[in-house]
Protein backbone atom coordinates (compact mmCIF):
# COMPACT_ATOMS: atom_id res chain seq x y z
CA UNK A 1 0.00 0.00 0.00
CA UNK A 2 2.71 2.36 1.07
CA UNK A 3 5.01 1.66 -1.50
CA UNK A 4 2.69 1.80 -3.87
CA UNK A 5 2.26 5.35 -3.30
CA UNK A 6 5.78 5.94 -2.95
CA UNK A 7 6.56 4.31 -6.57
CA UNK A 8 3.98 6.72 -8.74
CA UNK A 9 5.77 9.70 -8.54
CA UNK A 10 8.65 7.92 -9.31
CA UNK A 11 7.50 6.45 -12.15
CA UNK A 12 5.84 10.04 -13.50
CA UNK A 13 9.41 11.23 -13.18
CA UNK A 14 10.77 8.30 -15.06
CA UNK A 15 8.41 8.50 -17.81
CA UNK A 16 8.38 12.56 -18.25
CA UNK A 17 12.12 12.20 -18.46
CA UNK A 18 12.18 9.78 -21.37
CA UNK A 19 9.96 11.56 -23.08
CA UNK A 20 11.53 14.60 -22.78
CA UNK A 21 14.36 12.30 -24.23
CA UNK A 22 12.63 10.82 -26.70
CA UNK A 23 11.62 14.69 -28.17
CA UNK A 24 15.00 15.47 -27.95
CA UNK A 25 16.11 12.67 -29.89
CA UNK A 26 13.56 13.22 -32.85
CA UNK A 27 14.66 16.67 -33.01
CA UNK A 28 18.17 16.31 -32.81
CA UNK A 29 17.51 13.60 -35.71
CA UNK A 30 15.49 16.03 -37.77
CA UNK A 31 18.22 18.21 -37.54
CA UNK A 32 20.87 15.07 -38.98
CA UNK A 33 18.50 14.86 -41.99
CA UNK A 34 18.62 17.93 -42.86
CA UNK A 35 22.32 18.54 -42.61
CA UNK A 36 23.19 15.11 -44.34
CA UNK A 37 20.58 16.67 -47.45
CA UNK A 38 22.78 19.52 -47.58
CA UNK A 39 26.14 17.80 -47.24
CA UNK A 40 24.68 15.42 -50.65
CA UNK A 41 24.52 18.35 -52.30
CA UNK A 42 28.02 19.56 -51.15
CA UNK A 43 29.21 16.19 -52.51
CA UNK A 44 27.44 16.74 -55.45
CA UNK A 45 29.38 19.95 -56.09
CA UNK A 46 32.79 18.71 -55.29
CA UNK A 47 32.46 15.94 -57.53
CA UNK A 48 31.76 18.36 -60.77
CA UNK A 49 34.94 20.54 -59.71
CA UNK A 50 36.65 17.53 -59.79
CA UNK A 51 35.91 16.23 -62.84
CA UNK A 52 36.75 19.70 -64.46
CA UNK A 53 40.02 19.43 -62.86
CA UNK A 54 40.73 16.53 -63.83
CA UNK A 55 41.54 17.92 -67.29
CA UNK A 56 44.15 19.69 -65.87
CA UNK A 57 46.05 16.43 -65.94
CA UNK A 58 45.77 16.51 -69.60
CA UNK A 59 47.27 19.32 -70.42
CA UNK A 60 44.33 21.28 -71.04
CA UNK A 61 44.80 25.37 -70.30
CA UNK A 62 44.59 25.86 -67.28
CA UNK A 63 42.84 29.49 -67.66
CA UNK A 64 39.97 26.93 -69.51
CA UNK A 65 39.84 24.00 -66.58
CA UNK A 66 40.08 27.38 -63.69
CA UNK A 67 36.97 29.21 -65.05
CA UNK A 68 34.99 25.80 -65.54
CA UNK A 69 35.20 24.49 -61.60
CA UNK A 70 35.47 28.32 -60.42
CA UNK A 71 31.98 28.75 -61.71
CA UNK A 72 30.51 25.98 -59.16
CA UNK A 73 31.79 27.96 -55.66
CA UNK A 74 29.19 30.24 -55.92
CA UNK A 75 27.09 26.93 -55.79
CA UNK A 76 28.92 25.64 -52.43
CA UNK A 77 28.65 29.12 -50.86
CA UNK A 78 24.69 29.12 -51.19
CA UNK A 79 25.06 25.37 -49.62
CA UNK A 80 27.11 26.54 -46.51
CA UNK A 81 24.82 29.40 -46.19
CA UNK A 82 22.07 27.11 -45.51
CA UNK A 83 24.12 24.71 -43.45
CA UNK A 84 24.62 27.63 -41.29
CA UNK A 85 21.58 28.75 -41.23
CA UNK A 86 20.26 24.70 -39.48
CA UNK A 87 23.37 24.78 -37.29
CA UNK A 88 22.23 28.14 -35.91
CA UNK A 89 19.09 26.74 -34.58
CA UNK A 90 20.99 24.52 -32.38
CA UNK A 91 23.05 27.44 -30.60
CA UNK A 92 27.09 26.37 -29.03
CA UNK A 93 26.36 22.53 -30.87
CA UNK A 94 28.46 23.17 -34.18
CA UNK A 95 30.46 20.12 -32.76
CA UNK A 96 27.64 18.30 -31.92
CA UNK A 97 26.73 17.68 -35.64
CA UNK A 98 29.94 19.06 -37.49
CA UNK A 99 30.81 14.89 -38.24
CA UNK A 100 28.09 15.34 -40.73
CA UNK A 101 29.64 17.64 -42.79
CA UNK A 102 33.50 17.66 -42.27
CA UNK A 103 34.73 14.87 -44.76
CA UNK A 104 32.65 17.24 -47.24
CA UNK A 105 34.36 20.31 -46.27
CA UNK A 106 37.63 18.64 -46.18
CA UNK A 107 37.21 18.03 -49.93
CA UNK A 108 35.97 21.20 -50.98
CA UNK A 109 39.34 22.69 -49.22
CA UNK A 110 41.47 20.53 -51.15
CA UNK A 111 39.98 21.42 -54.48
CA UNK A 112 39.94 25.21 -53.57
CA UNK A 113 43.84 24.35 -52.34
CA UNK A 114 44.48 22.82 -55.64
CA UNK A 115 42.52 25.33 -57.92
CA UNK A 116 44.45 28.81 -56.00
CA UNK A 117 47.53 26.69 -56.51
CA UNK A 118 47.04 26.19 -60.03
CA UNK A 119 46.64 29.85 -60.37
CA UNK A 120 49.10 31.51 -58.42
CA UNK A 121 51.38 28.70 -56.91
CA UNK A 122 51.05 29.02 -53.42
CA UNK A 123 48.97 28.10 -50.65
CA UNK A 124 45.99 29.42 -50.05
CA UNK A 125 44.99 30.54 -46.32
CA UNK A 126 42.27 29.55 -43.92
CA UNK A 127 40.60 32.72 -43.84
CA UNK A 128 40.94 32.81 -47.52
CA UNK A 129 38.48 29.77 -47.93
CA UNK A 130 36.31 31.01 -45.10
CA UNK A 131 35.60 34.12 -47.61
CA UNK A 132 35.43 32.27 -50.44
CA UNK A 133 32.56 29.96 -49.02
CA UNK A 134 31.06 32.86 -47.30
CA UNK A 135 31.86 31.88 -43.80
CA UNK A 136 32.94 33.69 -40.61
CA UNK A 137 34.65 32.29 -37.65
CA UNK A 138 32.33 33.91 -34.99
CA UNK A 139 29.02 32.44 -36.49
CA UNK A 140 30.04 29.29 -38.99
CA UNK A 141 34.10 29.33 -39.28
CA UNK A 142 36.04 26.83 -41.05
CA UNK A 143 37.32 23.82 -38.33
CA UNK A 144 41.08 23.68 -38.58
CA UNK A 145 41.52 20.07 -38.93
CA UNK A 146 39.13 20.08 -41.70
CA UNK A 147 41.41 22.98 -43.24
CA UNK A 148 44.76 20.90 -42.86
CA UNK A 149 43.60 17.69 -44.08
CA UNK A 150 42.17 19.23 -46.90
CA UNK A 151 45.23 20.50 -47.75
CA UNK A 152 46.92 17.23 -47.09
CA UNK A 153 44.34 16.16 -49.92
CA UNK A 154 45.11 18.60 -52.21
CA UNK A 155 48.93 17.54 -51.91
CA UNK A 156 48.59 14.02 -53.05
CA UNK A 157 46.96 15.75 -56.11
CA UNK A 158 50.22 17.30 -56.95
CA UNK A 159 52.68 14.41 -57.74
CA UNK A 160 49.82 13.42 -60.88
CA UNK A 161 50.38 16.69 -62.23
CA UNK A 162 54.12 16.45 -62.27
CA UNK A 163 54.32 13.13 -63.87
CA UNK A 164 51.92 14.40 -66.66
CA UNK A 165 53.35 18.02 -66.95
CA UNK A 166 56.74 16.66 -67.64
CA UNK A 167 55.07 14.07 -70.26
CA UNK A 168 53.72 17.58 -72.37
CA UNK A 169 57.01 19.34 -72.12
CA UNK A 170 57.09 21.01 -69.16
CA UNK A 171 60.94 20.19 -67.64
CA UNK A 172 60.44 23.14 -64.85
CA UNK A 173 57.40 22.35 -63.19
CA UNK A 174 59.09 19.42 -60.52
CA UNK A 175 61.20 22.34 -59.54
CA UNK A 176 58.32 24.53 -58.84
CA UNK A 177 56.25 22.20 -57.19
CA UNK A 178 59.24 20.11 -55.48
CA UNK A 179 59.71 23.92 -53.91
CA UNK A 180 56.06 24.57 -53.19
CA UNK A 181 55.94 21.11 -51.32
CA UNK A 182 58.98 21.43 -49.26
CA UNK A 183 58.32 24.85 -47.75
CA UNK A 184 54.31 22.86 -46.94
CA UNK A 185 56.14 19.97 -45.25
CA UNK A 186 57.98 22.04 -43.16
CA UNK A 187 55.24 24.35 -42.49
CA UNK A 188 52.90 21.75 -41.26
CA UNK A 189 56.35 20.21 -38.86
CA UNK A 190 55.63 23.17 -37.16
CA UNK A 191 52.65 21.67 -35.80
CA UNK A 192 52.69 19.39 -32.76
CA UNK A 193 50.55 16.39 -34.34
CA UNK A 194 49.18 13.75 -32.40
CA UNK A 195 48.45 10.09 -33.65
CA UNK A 196 45.38 10.60 -35.24
CA UNK A 197 43.94 11.13 -38.90
CA UNK A 198 45.83 14.29 -39.25
CA UNK A 199 49.02 13.03 -38.47
CA UNK A 200 48.37 9.81 -41.09
CA UNK A 201 47.55 11.96 -43.88
CA UNK A 202 50.46 14.66 -42.71
CA UNK A 203 52.57 11.44 -43.21
CA UNK A 204 51.22 10.86 -46.50
CA UNK A 205 52.30 14.30 -47.74
CA UNK A 206 55.93 12.90 -46.96
CA UNK A 207 55.35 10.29 -49.80
CA UNK A 208 53.99 12.80 -52.22
CA UNK A 209 57.06 15.14 -51.61
CA UNK A 210 59.34 12.21 -51.80
CA UNK A 211 57.79 11.30 -55.65
CA UNK A 212 57.95 14.41 -56.63
CA UNK A 213 61.77 14.85 -55.86
CA UNK A 214 62.08 11.45 -57.49
CA UNK A 215 60.93 12.86 -60.88
CA UNK A 216 62.87 16.07 -60.11
CA UNK A 217 66.14 14.29 -60.33
CA UNK A 218 65.01 11.71 -63.06
CA UNK A 219 64.72 15.13 -65.01
CA UNK A 220 67.71 16.83 -63.33
CA UNK A 221 70.19 13.93 -64.53
CA UNK A 222 68.75 13.59 -67.86
CA UNK A 223 69.91 17.36 -68.55
CA UNK A 224 66.47 18.84 -68.40
CA UNK A 225 65.75 20.54 -65.87
CA UNK A 226 66.10 25.03 -66.20
CA UNK A 227 68.83 26.60 -64.19
CA UNK A 228 68.24 28.12 -60.44
CA UNK A 229 67.26 24.74 -58.95
CA UNK A 230 69.57 24.54 -56.38
CA UNK A 231 67.71 26.59 -53.87
CA UNK A 232 64.52 23.57 -54.04
CA UNK A 233 66.72 21.07 -53.90
CA UNK A 234 68.67 22.20 -51.36
CA UNK A 235 65.58 22.64 -48.90
CA UNK A 236 64.34 18.98 -50.76
CA UNK A 237 67.07 17.09 -49.06
CA UNK A 238 66.75 19.39 -45.59
CA UNK A 239 63.83 17.62 -45.22
CA UNK A 240 64.54 14.27 -46.35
Amino acid sequence: MAGGDFLNPSSDKLEKQFEDFRHHLEESGNIRERIRAVATEIDSVTRLIYASLLLVHQSRPVAEVIEKAKSQIGVLKELYSRLSEIVHECPGQYYRYHGDWKSETQTVVSLLAFMHWLETGTLVLHSEVEEKLGLTPTEFGLDVDDYLIGICFMSNELPRYVVNQVTAGDYDCPRKVLKFLTDLHAAFRMLNLRNDFLRKKFDGMKYDLRKVEEVFYDVKIRGLAANGDSAGEKQAQGQS
